[in-house]
């Protein structure tokens, strides 16, 4: 039976909670998203040279296998898409969870390429991709009318707990136990706190119990708060093909996705080259996760007010900004304001990420169209890391590499702006 009809469901933690259920979805879908830490690029980007010394491999070799990993994880995002308009987000985020858990355990045992790539496949697949496409598919679901708030302020949670905590949590625990033990160690994390949790908080959408999104009362109510609720447009994902705003907000989603995944991803050996301290590479996430926070929540907060492409077209001027300014670190000063131009592209583009597909296209098929949107913007991230590292390996520089792409965001930037709504 279509979930869209079904009768109405009676669940004890929904019906007695003494908030609106849509907060405890909100701090769970938020845990979600911060549990993707161990499969993201900043914090794979903390072993990479590791990679490199112990499995006697070298830069170009590392790259290809995260792309390789990382395109062919992409592609069960429509799959798991489907599964979350049919069976809901609860089932699909304990299976998920559970097999990320496991990929991160795998990473601590690889001893060569083949299980390198192996291992990136299932971090990306299960973690960077299908943890996070369900943790914001949930939050979308209960929030409409103020989700733009809403993802803003997870957004500020994610930017300090996981982009800002999860990369010196990593360096801490390396140091102690070494990489192998410290993938091992956030593995079980996974397995521990979020496959529990998805099974006990996440729910599947508010009206299946009796509920409206944003906590509002039922459409036949007569009070000011029903008649606020905003009429939804649902469209599919072949509807929503045929709109020349998704192709264009999707291409530049991808393209900053791949270009920031690049820079994330050689962060140290970039800032190595321009003669700083690995050290102070790690140290840069915290202006990248203090601006990523302050910027998620501004730009959630604006939400309606202001154009959804003029944020898009922002974040795309600010990747062609990081891109030039990664060829002139010379100093800890230009490196901490790299850092900030950096978390002003994650905070733009986490909230576009967040609220587009929703506001443009709706709720009732948000599954099968974030399904293929993620898929595309992970093959952006899989596709970053390998031009940067083999002009690295070849020309010594990443100069060459760095000017070139920083042409495509600022292309597209323009073209966002000119784009109609559907």
């Amino acid at each position: 039976m279509n979930r869209s009809v079904s009768a109405i469901r009676v669940s004890r933690i929904v019906n007695q909670s003494p908030v609106f259920y849509g907060w405890i979805i909100l701090l769970a879908g938020t845990l979600g998203m911060i549990m993707t830490s161990p499969g993201q690029t900043y914090s794979v980007s903390i072993f990479t040279d590791y990679f490199i010394q112990d499995l006697g491999i070298n830069r170009s070799v590392v790259s290809s296998l995260y792309t390789i990993g990382t395109l062919v994880g992409s592609f069960a995002q429509p799959l798991v898409g489907r599964q979350i308009d049919r069976r809901g987000p609860r089932q699909v985020v304990v299976f998920v969870s559970l097999f990320f858990g496991l990929g991160c355990i795998l990473m601590g045992f690889v001893n060569n390429a083949l299980m390198l790539g192996l291992g990136f496949l299932a971090i990306r697949m299960f973690g960077q991709g299908n943890l996070g496409l369900v943790s914001r598919n949930v939050i979308n679901q209960w929030w409409v009318r103020r989700r733009g708030v809403m993802m803003g302020l997870s957004g500020v949670i994610v930017s300090l707990l996981g982009l800002g905590a999860f990369p010196s949590l990593i360096t801490w625990l390396i140091s102690l136990y070494g990489w192998r033990s410290t993938y091992i160690i956030l593995g079980f994390m996974v397995l521990l706190i979020m496959t529990p949790l998805g099974l006990i908080f996440f729910r599947d959408r508010p009206e299946d119990y009796g509920l409206q999104p944003d906590g509002d009362e039922r459409p036949d109510s007569t009070s000011r708060a029903s008649q606020v609720q905003p009429a939804e447009e649902n469209w599919t994902l072949a509807e929503a093909m045929r709109t020349p705003i998704f192709w264009v907000f999707l291409t530049g989603m991808a393209s900053i996705s791949m270009l920031a995944t690049g820079l994330f991803f050689h962060m140290v050996s970039i800032f190595e080259d321009n003669g700083l301290e690995s050290n102070v590479a790690a140290s840069v996430f915290v202006p990248i996760a203090v601006t990523t926070a302050a910027v998620s929540l501004v730009s959630g907060a604006l939400v309606g007010r202001i154009r959804m492409r003029v944020i898009l077209a922002l974040a795309l001027f600010f990747q062609a900004l990081a891109l030039m300014m990664a060829q002139f670190l010379g100093s800890v000063e230009l490196a901490f304001v790299y850092g900030v131009v950096l978390g002003v592209i994650l905070g733009l583009a986490g909230t576009v990420g967040s609220v587009a597909w929703a506001m443009y296209f709706g709720r009732q098929h948000l599954g099968s169209i974030s399904g293929f949107t993620v898929t595309v913007g992970v093959i952006g991230t899989a596709l970053g890391p390998l031009p940067f590292g083999v002009a690295r390996d070849l020309m010594g520089s990443y100069d060459l590499a760095l000017t070139v792409t920083l042409v495509l965001p600022l292309l597209l930037g323009v073209l966002t702006l000119f784009v109609p709504k559907p």
